[in-house]
């Protein structure tokens, strides 16, 4: 879909989220609804991944983080598991050039070393080739899970505790934060599910304590740029008060 100057009229370029977070959800289900196998259903998924991508890019949103695999999608049937890593081979080494005209940086976070090899070399290449691209960052969540990722942060803590580099009392949120996966990067702004599904699925718990989330029906391949901007102009009416009442977030602003 080409979206017109209309669509973005009633758009504040100037409020937009820093930040999004998308759960692409919905694959399967639009492939079976057309009588097709799941695979047909992600590759169609990577379509919608570079529209978004662009329209992202041509906003100036600066980090968009996608859920790409989790963890617990390693439990999946062996050879969609292999269809899925072949997928994401081609989609990291086609869109390399995409990435590089639109001066987008790819970053990766998960249990990168469960991957594939020749995922890993692909991945790598891609994140090197790219890494001094500044406009906006494209995070892949892939074979990753947020209670492994806390669990992580846990640990290289309690070591660095252990060896007296850390005292007890320098923990913090912060410096808790710099343990994660996502260090450097700002909390998710906003969030979005597709299919309709009302849950988190293990993703970014930490870092998702103040984000708005929207959840819309639509199936992963048929989320068009259309619906991207009107889900950003329902977040640009919502109050973001992190705790605070109305009142005292306006006497701050004008102070």
């Amino acid at each position: 879909m080409n979206l017109k100057s209309t669509d973005y009229e009633s758009l504040d370029i100037n409020a937009l989220p820093e930040h999004v977070a998308i759960i692409m959800d919905g694959n399967g289900r639009w492939a079976k609804k057309r009588l097709k196998n799941r695979i047909i259903g992600h590759e169609k998924g990577a379509d919608t991944v570079r529209k978004i991508t662009r329209l992202c890019r041509k906003l100036g949103i600066k980090v968009l983080t996608l859920y790409a695999f989790s963890t617990e999608n390693w439990q999946r049937p062996e050879k969609e598991v292999s269809a899925l890593m072949l997928l994401l081979r081609k989609f990291l080494t086609s869109e390399r050039k995409l990435l590089h005209d639109n001066n987008i940086r790819l970053k990766a976070i998960g249990q990168i070393e469960r991957l594939p090899k020749k995922v890993r070399e692909v991945l790598d290449n891609t994140i090197n080739e790219t890494s001094k691209n500044d406009s906006m960052i494209l995070n892949l969540a892939l074979s990753y899970g947020a209670r492994n990722e806390i669990v992580s942060a846990v640990k290289q803590i309690s070591k660095q505790v252990k060896e007296a580099n850390i005292e007890i009392d320098d923990i913090n949120e912060q410096l808790f934060s710099d343990y994660l996966y996502t260090k450097q990067m700002p909390d998710p702004d906003l969030l979005i599910r597709t299919s309709g599904e009302m849950r988190l699925s293990n993703f970014m718990l930490w870092q998702m304590a103040y984000t708005e989330i929207y959840i819309t029906k639509t199936l992963w391949p048929d989320f068009e740029q259309e619906e991207f901007i009107n889900i950003l102009k329902d977040y640009q009416s919502r109050e973001r008060r992190f705790g605070k009442t109305s009142d005292q977030k306006i006497n701050k602003e004008v102070k």
